[in-house]
Order: structure tokens, then sequence, then C-alpha cells
């Protein structure tokens, strides 16, 4: 077996200690990619001599945008990130021999700020792996279904749930432009909606069986109006946010931001404290390291606002996005590599089921497969038995070789998975969470206008409003 929790685990930031040799291999390895970094622990040029004008808290997709835009308009930028790594939530990694997707994995044709960036670095995407059976829920457990009728049913179910948001989203990139459509839509969480439809029992576990698994929780916590602006922003076919996959893989656009930025990232840099006097702000992070520029640029998840201490505090709608989060408190995905029952299979399940949905991924040329599985909290992804027990629910011949799981609301760097509103969340905060505090920016997918949340695509949305700020607060 192998498990974050186990064998695989999570990175940890390195405290008080000179760069082993580990931390110089990555340094040397992240320099082939283009990447610029400061070794863990190490005294950085820019902490010392050299000013700079921003520094962006956080390498993922937010802040990657941020430090390339501004690069691009001359300011000299510096990215603290408190991994190891760069991607935030998306993290590209290894498993039985394959390149996969520990974080994120999923595009859509609608992705529009991502298809033009991988226009522009010349990255391609494919399409994900097709299913050729499927297992839903039923009136006691789990039943194989025809994959062509169900899927004409779900979208049938789908146009029921969202009907109306045609209206209320008239235009999905802009969220707030029919406000006076929402207020009544807004306060509806996804259980409420759902509850509305009076479904039979069998239909109403197929609609909340994704509710709750997108909701990272009961589908009390989702809010309608999240899921429905994903909805239109899709122009009516959610099938297709998932649908396309990057070739080159989930980070290979990241870096390759990262990379024409050439700021540097200095890595296993935590930040704890963010200081604004005057016309400059300071940033401290774990162990005492401070830096100092007229800007700071926060673009880590909103879930982890607050961790840090911010003087002076943050503003309302900041301060309630944080302590409610955004980011879903429930997010497990396991990669499974499985023998015996090696079919394409998509399954969903039920709220209660430990596994709520698995996605089958490439056949390897052992002739098992890898599959892709996110389970519910009663699911204890240290428990190889339980996997296997989990798995043989949908596919009851299938043998689990081996897995590897990683649980994003335990992660201390993530604290929850991708983002989706709570009810009210979208009235109450847009637009005043994404507007500067002073001289601190704030950049991430949880808080943009369109594919808020679970998609790149909205960091990348976030982080060139952020940079606009910036060079706006700059003259």
């Amino acid at each position: 077996m192998s498990s974050e929790r186990t064998a695989h685990s999570d990175a940890r930031p390195v405290r008080g200690r000179g760069p082993g040799r580990r931390s110089l291999l990555k340094a040397a390895g992240a320099m082939a990619l283009g990447v610029p970094l400061a070794a863990a622990g190490s005294r950085s040029a820019y902490a010392d001599e050299a000013p700079v004008d921003a520094i962006v808290v956080g390498a993922g997709y937010a802040g990657g945008t941020v430090a390339r835009e501004l690069s691009a308009a001359g300011l000299r930028t510096v990215v603290l990130e408190a991994r190891d790594r760069i991607g935030g939530r998306v993290w590209t990694g290894t498993f039985a021999g394959q390149r996969v997707e520990i974080g994120g994995g999923w595009l859509g044709p609608e992705h529009h700020h991502v298809l033009n960036e991988f226009k522009r670095y010349g990255l391609t995407t494919v399409q994900d792996v097709a299913a050729t059976r499927m297992v839903m829920p039923a009136a006691s457990g789990f039943e194989e279904v025809d994959p062509v009728a169900a899927g004409a049913e779900l979208s049938a179910l789908n146009v029921r749930l969202y009907d109306g948001s045609e209206r209320y989203f008239e235009r999905p990139t802009e969220p707030l432009y029919r406000s006076d459509l929402l207020a009544e839509v807004d306060k509806l969480s996804m259980a409420d909606r759902i509850g509305q439809l009076d479904l039979d029992p069998v239909r109403y576990k197929w609609l909340n069986g994704s509710a709750v698994l997108y909701s990272g929780g009961p589908s009390t916590r989702g809010a309608l109006t999240s899921m429905a602006q994903w909805e239109r922003l899709a122009a009516g076919r959610p099938e297709l946010t998932t649908s396309l996959k990057p070739a080159q893989g989930m980070t290979a656009l990241l870096k390759a931001m990262l990379g024409e930025a050439k700021a540097p990232v200095l890595f296993n840099s935590p930040v704890t404290r963010v200081v604004q006097q005057s016309r400059m702000v300071t940033v401290e992070v774990a162990g005492g390291r401070r830096y100092s520029a007229p800007v700071v640029v926060v673009a880590i998840p909103t879930n982890m606002w607050k961790t840090i201490t911010f003087e002076p505090g943050l503003p309302q709608a900041h301060a309630d996005a944080t302590r409610e989060g955004i980011g879903v408190p429930h997010g497990t995905k396991i990669w499974m590599q499985v023998r015996g029952d090696t079919d394409a299979v998509y399954a969903q399940g039920d709220e209660r089921a430990p596994l709520l949905q698995l996605v089958p991924q490439q056949q390897l040329p052992d002739g098992s497969r890898l599959v892709i599985g996110f389970s519910g909290p009663s699911l204890n992804v240290s428990d190889r038995a339980q996997v296997q027990a989990a798995l043989r629910a949908f596919l009851p011949k299938a043998q689990l070789v081996d897995y590897r799981a990683k649980d994003w609301g335990r992660d201390p760097y993530a604290q929850g998975a991708w983002g989706m509103r709570r009810p009210g969340q979208l009235l109450r905060q847009l637009p005043a969470v994404q507007q500067p505090h002073r001289r601190v920016v704030f950049a991430g997918g949880d808080i943009a206008s369109g594919w808020h949340g679970a998609f790149i695509d909205g960091a990348i949305e976030s982080g060139l409003l952020a940079a606009r700020q910036v060079t706006a607060l700059l003259g």
C-alpha cells in the first residue's frame, strides 16, 4: 500500500536549517525548468540586498500569473512558497510508474483563460478516458446502468436542477450582473434545490450524491449559485467542465509562466505575518525571516488567510471568507491501480458511500488500470482493507494492487480542497473580497468571478486582476 498518510507523505517545511543535498538537487532541477528559486532555509539576495516592487505569497496558478504579469511590466518580484514545490492544490506527481495529478487534473473547452495560455506556450490537451460502463446508486446498493441512457437521464435532471440559471446568470462571467434576481437563489444550498424537485428516491441519490461530492461534505454546504454558475459557464453542458486533460501535466503551464517571469521562488517559506506600515509592507515567514516591498499579493487558498496575522486586520468580507471557508472541508483523491475488472467504469456513490465517485483512467501495459476515486468522510484511506471494500462496492471482482491517497482537508497549506461557495457567500462577499486591503492585494481561484473554486481558469483570471491592481497601487 502507498498513501499520502504513510509511504507517500506530503512534504513539510524545513525550518532553521541550511540547504541539504536534496534541496540543492531540487534547486538544480528547477533551474533546468527555468524557475529561479532559493534553496530551503537559505538567505536570498532579494531579502538583504536587492529591493523588490512586490512580494507574491503562494506559487500556485494565481501567484504564477501575478509574478509573470508584474515582471512583464518591469516590476521586480519575489515569490514566497510554503511548500517545496509549485502548484498549491495542483500537484503533478507519480504513481504506478505514471505521471498523475495528485491535485487538479481536468480542463474544459470553455476554460478560455487556460486555453489562451496553452496557445501562448505551445501546450496541448487530450480527451479524458471515455467510460464504457457505468455504475449508479439503486434502491438498495448500486447497479450497472446503460451509459447512454443514464447519461441522457442525468442531463435531463440537470436541466431541471438548474432551471432559471440562464436568467440569474445571464452573463456567467459577471455573476452579479443580475443581482436583482439572486437574492432568493443565493441563499439556497444544493440540498435545498434538490429537495424542491420532488424526485423518486433513486434519482434523488443520483443528484444528491454528486452535490455531496462537490460540496466536500453534506449538500447543505454547497451553494446552488456556485454549481449553477459552472453550468452556465459550460454553456449548459456541465459534463464538459472536466472533459480535457493537459497533455504535458497540470503544472506544465505554471512552470512556463514562472519561467517567463524570472521571479525567484523561495520555497519552504510559510508566511505567518503581514504588517502594513506607511508605504511599505513587511512579510514574516516561519523562522523569523522578513521581506519588505511596497505591495504584497496574497495568492493562497482563502481557507489559509486565517493562519496569517494581518496588521491591520482583514476587512469584514475577507475575514468572513476565511472564517467560513470557501475551500471544501473534505476532498480526498485516491489513485488506484486495479486488476480483475479493468473496463473503463465510471461509478457514482450516494451521500453515505465510502467512495463518492470513480473515474477511469489509462490502462497500463500489464493489463491493470488506473482509476481515480474521491472518498467520503467515512472512508479511512490509511486502511487498505477499507479502500478495497469501497472499490468492490462498485466493482465486485476488482483487486486493489496499490493506491495513493491525498486528503486535502488535512493538508497544512490548503486546509481544504477545491473551492465551492457556501449559500449566501456570492452576494455577501463579491466584489468586496476581490478588493485590495490598502497595499495588500488578494488573488486565487476561490475568489474569481468566473470559473471560481475548482478550476485553474479562475486562478488565472484572479491573478490577472491582481496584477492590474498592483500596477494601479504603484502608480
